[in-house]
Order: structure tokens, then C-alpha cells, then sequence
């Protein structure tokens, strides 16, 4: 017996990401304008904030280290600095842990009720959760965090400026790139998840994937910048090739899910198989 209830879990969960976002809505930062809005950026498709990003092009003046001077020579240089950082908060997460919750709240309130259609909207609300978990949470979770500390571990100024510690607190950094995957691997771990058909779910996520380059591209195309800075830097062939790693790289993360999900799920069976033995004999 988990020492925990899953349920209570879950809950916790999702007021963490509740609180995770009124701590990061409450930070002061510039404001902005931009085309797209925070909605150009994986980390707040993923983890999501109702608004406070960082504008370009709008002049405004940062009290930042010396050591950046040279970022502040223009509100566009700036913009492109900050812009590195993408907000986070929780769309992904905290509407699938809601949808978690609310799974949780229907089957308690139809326990024992006996109505069919009570039933059946409670399993279409399961088979939405595992849906979400299976195409979207696992595995856009785990890439943004895996990504996220890749870039950072080789050159933060790529992905998290030093200059954004003056905004953002450091338990407020894990906070939004770091305990999305102990939250992801606890509720795989807890409940058992139904994947749907492995060619529907590599046709969602590569849908997912596809459609998320193409937005950055019209992005591009609209404001002449892209949405992450180290683009500029290469070449169009380079570019090709690091969108379709991309849309791989989601693809793998797809397929460790549905695997982790198996092993996880197929040992449960095995050692309660076990347990069962002795008692028949």
C-alpha cells in the first residue's frame, strides 16, 4: 500500500504548478508586445504563464550586472537576451495533472452509483488522461527538461541568461525545469496508463512536433527574428536538420514512455502474480 494516496499526489501536484505560477506572474520584468506572445516558446507550451514575458523592441532599461553591459546596447539586443529565457508556467502539465484531478473526483463521486452513463463518461475522461500523458506530458516534458539542462550545462547564455537572476529566484528556475520530470515519473509510477495504438500516438506527436516548427518558422517569417537566438546562427541546411532531430528526438521520448510505462505496469503485474502464489497453494 503506497504511503502516499495517488490521488493526494495529484493534487499536490497541480497546486505546486498553481504556485509555481503565481510566483513567476508575480515577477517583475519588462513588458512586451511581441508577435506571438509567450506562445512562440516550447518551455510555455509545456509549462505555461498568463503573462508577463518580455518585449522587443519597446525601449526600457535593466539594472544588470556589468558584466552584461554589452547585451544593453539596444531594447532589441535586450529583447533577444531575455527572450532566450522562455516563461514557463503550465499548460501542458497543469492541465493534464487537472484532468488527473478531476478523473480522480469522478470516480469517487460515481462509485457504487450504477449509472452507465455515468460510467462511460468516466472513461472517456480516463482515456483522455492516458492520451495526454502518452502523447503530450511524457514526452514534451521530458524533452524541454533534458533540453533545457543540455543547453544550460554547455552554455547557459544560450538558453538561460545569467542577467535573468535578477528576475527569476533559483528555486523558481527548478521549479519550471526541473520537477516536471519527477512529477511525470511519480504519476506513471502511481497509476497505470493505457497507451493508445503506437501509430496513432507517433502520428500525434510527430502532429504536435511538425505544427510547433512550422508556428516558430511563421514566427520568423512575420518579425524576421527567431524565437531561439542560437537559429540566426546557422545556416538553412542546419536548420533542417536540427527541426527534424527534433521532431526524432520527440518521437524516441514517445517510445521510452510507452517502454517505461510496460516495464513499470508488467513488473507490477509479476510481483503481485507472486504474492497471489502462495495463497492458492
Amino acid at each position: 500500500m503506497a504511503l502516499v494516496p495517488c490521488q493526494v499526489l495529484r493534487v499536490a501536484i497541480l497546486l505546486s504548478y498553481c504556485s509555481i505560477l503565481c510566483n513567476y506572474k508575480a515577477i517583475e520584468m519588462p513588458s512586451h508586445q511581441t508577435y506571438g506572445g509567450s506562445w512562440k516558446f516550447l518551455t510555455f507550451i509545456d509549462l505555461t504563464c498568463f503573462g508577463k514575458e518580455y518585449f522587443l523592441f519597446t525601449d526600457f532599461s535593466v539594472s544588470a550586472p556589468n558584466d552584461f553591459s554589452h547585451w544593453l546596447l539596444t531594447s532589441a539586443e535586450v529583447a533577444l537576451l531575455i527572450k532566450t529565457k522562455p516563461p514557463h508556467c503550465q499548460v501542458i502539465q497543469a492541465v493534464f495533472f487537472g484532468i488527473c484531478v478531476l478523473t480522480d473526483l469522478s470516480s469517487l463521486l460515481t462509485r457504487g452509483s450504477g449509472s452507465q452513463e455515468q460510467e462511460r463518461q468516466l472513461k472517456k475522461l480516463i482515456s483522455l488522461r492516458d492520451w495526454m500523458l502518452a502523447v503530450l506530458a511524457f514526452p514534451v516534458g521530458i524533452f524541454v527538461v533534458a533540453v533545457f539542462w543540455i543547453i544550460y550545462a554547455y552554455d547557459r547564455e544560450m538558453i538561460y541568461p545569467k542577467l535573468l537572476d535578477n528576475f527569476i529566484p533559483g528555486w523558481l528556475n527548478h521549479g519550471m525545469h526541473t520537477t516536471v520530470l519527477p512529477f511525470i515519473l511519480i504519476e506513471m509510477r502511481t497509476s497505470h496508463h493505457a497507451y493508445p495504438s503506437r501509430s496513432s500516438g507517433l502520428a500525434a506527436i510527430c502532429t504536435f512536433s511538425v505544427g510547433y516548427i512550422l508556428w516558430v518558422c511563421w514566427v520568423h517569417h512575420v518579425t524576421g527574428m527567431w524565437v531561439y537566438p542560437f537559429l540566426e546562427h546557422i545556416g538553412p541546411g542546419a536548420r533542417i536538420l536540427f527541426f527534424g532531430s527534433t521532431t526524432i528526438l520527440m518521437n524516441f521520448l514517445y517510445l521510452l514512455g510507452e517502454v517505461l510505462n510496460s516495464y513499470i505496469w508488467d513488473t507490477q503485474r509479476s510481483m503481485e502474480e507472486e504474492k497471489e502464489k502462495p495463497k492458492l497453494e
